[in-house]
């Protein structure tokens, strides 16, 4: 069972002496479950605890919000990974002004050291900390192993010859490239909302979809077009996955409007409206466009439809042409 420290706050004694992957970890893609995993096998040597030492919110949130970037995951889904990688103690710190002032030095010190008591560290080579981020992992092993406290620093992950990179998964999302962002996760991106009342339009079509309020602190969107998904409704025992399609857009084909994220789901679907729902982009079948009238649009959604039934069931389908 993880537990859940949000600091600054009292730590319960149990807490302290965990081996600690540091990091910011949006996403918690393959090169920071690297991290992670390091810090697993530290902990498992020395008989300690797993821990996560991450930051909230987004320090770039903090120091420039105009140009912070969108999250892949918001809090709650990126602790729900974290529990999944066997993390037992994870420790939320907030990132406000006061902390922007705290030097390198006092940042392991006083959080590591005295508060933390941490056992071990893991962090990617590009780690930066402290005050005008002058802390780096060679501060960190200076000040730290003095202290019987070993420092491991990994190299960047590449995949496929790709760096692992947040940016990078940014990049390929917005591009309309989610397979290229799944290789780099390991998992498919996801958003995640409540089912709401929409126009109605998808039922009167013959296409009933769900219409998703997706919550959260600054979440990506895809670039708009339609999607082959997974649609994973919330259920007593868990979560019930669904092939479907989905539409990202702003629907200019019936007078436009705000951006929507719409689910067809290909089966049949359970009764949804006020439950959550978990999408996960798979692959990108065409962008959003207009069309000259509503047979012609109802044509296309068919085709669509078909494309999403043939790559679910593993057949080959044709690479969109992207003019982004």
């Amino acid at each position: 069972m993880m537990q859940l420290h949000r600091l600054p706050g009292p730590l319960p004694p149990e807490a302290r002496g965990a081996v600690v992957a540091i990091g910011n970890f949006d996403g918690v893609h393959l090169g920071h479950r690297a991290v992670i995993a390091e810090a697993a096998a530290l902990a498992r040597a020395r008989g300690q605890p797993l821990g996560v030492l991450t930051f909230e919110p987004h320090p770039r949130e903090v120091v420039a919000p105009q140009s912070a970037p969108p999250r892949l995951t918001g809090f709650a889904q990126k602790a729900a990974i974290l529990r999944t990688l066997g993390v037992e103690q994870l420790f939320v710190l907030r990132f406000c002004r006061q902390l922007m002032t705290l030097s390198a030095e006092a940042f392991v010190e006083e959080i590591l050291h005295h508060t933390l008591g941490v056992a071990g560290v893991t962090v990617g080579e590009d780690f930066r900390f402290g005050r005008g981020r002058a802390g780096s992992p060679a501060l960190l092993r200076t000040r730290l192993e003095p202290h019987g406290v070993e420092v491991a620093v990994l190299s960047k992950l590449a995949v496929d010859g790709v760096i692992c990179s947040s940016s990078t998964i940014r990049r390929a999302l917005l591009e309309g490239d989610p397979a290229r962002a799944t290789r780099l996760l390991g998992r498919p991106y996801e958003l995640e909302g409540r089912v709401v009342h929409g126009d109605g339009l998808g039922r009167q079509l013959g296409v009933p979809t769900a219409n998703l309020h997706i919550a959260g602190r600054r979440r990506l969107w895809p670039a708009r077009g339609i999607y082959v998904v997974r649609a994973g409704v919330r259920e007593a025992g868990g979560w019930r996955w669904h092939a479907a399609v989905a539409s990202l857009g702003t629907r200019p084909a019936v007078g436009g409007g705000d951006l929507r994220l719409e689910v067809h789901i290909l089966d049949a679907a359970p009764y949804l409206y006020g439950r959550r729902l978990r999408v996960a982009f798979l692959h990108w079948l065409r962008e959003e466009r207009d069309f000259p009238d509503l047979d012609a649009l109802v044509a296309q959604i068919h085709r669509d439809i078909e494309a999403a039934r043939a790559w679910h069931a593993g057949r080959l389908i044709p690479e969109p042409r992207r003019s982004m």
